[in-house]
């Protein structure tokens, strides 16, 4: 099959005002103008027609509903921006706890302050290795008072691994943790979850992307995310209970309510007293959002972890 013939971009950039008029001839009500050039001259047109989407009737013609209004978009693009500080603040404390009790038992396990630097403790030897690379980059560059101390005073080639784990990343993170040979290793890890050592790591490499595509600033509210995490099989019953199972090809899995519940899981066990799950619902009837566009289903609210 020969390939679609491209033909040139043609649009040309267009003034914060005409850009109003742009979506005031999709349908959108503009009650103020004035209001919506601002905000357009400081959220990307690109950016925030996005959020016009679940409002269109139809794409071809980027007609919305009638009655929609510029405000009902912006409180969409409010929300996810919400939802987003919402779910990196978890996702920090998650991070934070899994390095905790990485660098804690394989120091201690082993015996050895620099356990990342013994390959025999580790799976894929060509993994290893880039991680270490990429261990090394991070420390030639850190401007951390403690790594440049660490460096100065002593011969390893590295940092000890309570101090390396600082500056990984949550991908690093996953990539070390799912590394590591020993199941019982992995185990030792994971026991204050109360979870699988084979359910966190999937979940760490799937935490992964969705850290960063809200770190990258870009929507989260009904995206699919593309790695799917694998599901609780046995465990703690009030996840089980709680984890929306779907036939595999369902579209719903990709979205993020399975994401948000074993976050949910994870901070009740890192961080009780932030009641994360207070503020997310509280979130959602704020803006009043319709939850099912991000995977949620009908029942969420019954179900044991979000009771």
């Amino acid at each position: 099959m020969a390939p679609p013939i491209k033909i040139p971009f043609s649009k040309p950039p267009r003034l914060f005002c005409d850009q109003v008029k742009v979506l005031e001839s999709h349908g959108i009500i503009i009650p103020d103008p004035a209001k919506a050039e601002f905000y357009l001259s400081q959220i990307n047109y690109y950016r925030l027609s996005a959020y016009c989407l679940p409002f269109e009737e139809s794409h071809a013609s980027h007609q919305v509903k009638p009655g929609t209004s510029f405000d009902d978009v912006l409180n969409l693009y409010i929300f996810d921006r919400e939802l987003r500080l919402l779910l990196m603040d978890a996702i920090e404390r998650i991070e934070v706890s899994l390095r905790t009790q990485m660098a804690y038992h394989l120091s201690h396990r082993h015996s050895s302050s620099h356990p990342h630097l013994d390959p025999r403790l580790f799976k894929n030897i060509n993994k290893y290795q880039t991680g270490i690379g990429n261990l090394k980059k991070e420390v030639d560059k850190s401007n951390e008072d403690f790594i440049k101390h660490l460096k100065v005073k002593y011969q390893e080639q590295l940092p000890p691994i309570w101090a390396v784990v600082e500056l990984m990343t949550m991908g690093q993170l996953s990539k070390w943790f799912s590394n590591i040979k020993t199941r019982q290793d992995r185990r030792a890890i994971t026991h204050i979850y109360g979870i699988d050592e084979t359910l966190m790591t999937s979940f760490c490499e799937h935490l992964s992307l969705v850290r960063n595509i809200a770190a990258h600033h870009a929507r989260l509210w009904n995206r699919d995310i593309t790695k799917k995490m694998r599901l609780p099989t046995r465990g703690p019953s009030e996840l089980r209970s709680s984890i929306w199972v779907l036939p595999d090809a369902d579209r719903r899995l990709r979205k993020l309510y399975n994401t948000f519940s074993m976050v949910l899981y994870l901070m009740n066990v890192i961080a009780p007293e932030h009641h994360w799950k207070v503020h997310l619902k509280d979130l959602i009837k704020k803006h009043d959002i319709d939850s099912s566009r991000m995977g949620f289903p009908v029942d969420w609210e019954s179900r044991p972890l979000w009771i």
